[in-house]
């Protein structure tokens, strides 16, 4: 069974698994713990970034490598069209959405975990002891904005990041205005990047990431519940609903119970 190296909820790691699931392929979800586990995955793999895609004694780095590799060597359901003109517009929309939506919706999410303590508390892994997420719940708002200029996420930085992705929302209504798809007819890999990476900007609805069930259609404000962009996320819950497995169908077809995690033997 394939094996894939992740967070769950890192976006690129969602747009490979949505693509998994579009390809109708098994595997089995390993959660790189941040710190420990990424030393381990630095050992097996010679860098430490999710996500990794293991096939056999195979390890494939990076989601639009794993895409390519997926459509070569399992061919069934290609997600990259064969066509020139086709196949460069997927590939080129593809890399827009890791450089915009995929590092903007980051500084989107901070903004809003920044200025709603119930709403951080929630995103912490359900393994989290209680009295941990206690204490992340009462971190002042503000001590939270100052920490973010440690990370290059000053108010000015994540205002900008957010006016853009207003913009790149409202582009893809746009597209997707008289389009089933963003390249036609058919589901492409640009579709899987955009709806999978679009997951800290709104939750999806249904079961389909390990988070609290308070959390589904969750978002940031000003852009998950902004009524201009209702288009794109029904859009996007519509590509969820026809594609991606749900976390209950996920269990029953690989056995598992929670995603295994990895750390230092």
């Amino acid at each position: 069974m394939l094996e894939l190296y992740q967070f769950e909820l890192s976006q690129y790691s969602e747009k490979v698994r949505l693509i998994l699931d579009y390809k109708g392929l098994q595997y089995r979800k390993i959660e790189v713990i941040p710190g420990i586990g990424q030393v381990e995955l630095f050992r097996l793999t010679g860098q430490t970034e999710v996500p990794v895609l293991k096939d056999g004694y195979r390890y494939i780095v990076d989601s639009t490598e794993i895409a390519k590799y997926l459509d070569l060597h399992y061919p069934e359901r290609p997600v990259i069209p064969q066509n020139g003109k086709q196949r460069g517009l997927c590939l080129m929309m593809e890399e827009w959405a890791d450089e915009s939506i995929g590092i903007k919706g980051r500084k989107a999410l901070f903004s809003a975990i920044s200025q709603d303590q119930s709403f951080r508390k929630a995103l912490l892994p359900t393994s989290v002891p209680d009295v941990f997420k206690t204490f992340v719940g009462e971190v002042p708002n503000d001590l939270l904005k100052v920490l973010g200029f440690g990370v290059g996420y000053s108010p000015e930085v994540v205002q900008k990041a957010i006016t853009d992705l207003q913009q790149d929302l409202e582009a893809l209504c746009l597209l997707l205005a008289d389009s089933p798809y963003l390249l036609g007819d058919q589901p492409s890999l640009a579709d899987l990047a955009v709806a999978g990476l679009s997951i800290l900007l709104k939750f999806p609805d249904g079961p389909y990431l390990d988070l609290p069930v308070s959390l589904r259609g969750k978002g940031v404000p000003g852009l998950a519940d902004n009524p201009a962009y209702e288009a794109f996320f029904a859009w996007r819950d519509r590509l969820y609903a026809e594609f991606r497995k749900p976390l209950v169908d996920f269990i029953a077809s690989t056995g598992a119970t929670a995603p295994t995690s990895i750390e230092i033997e």
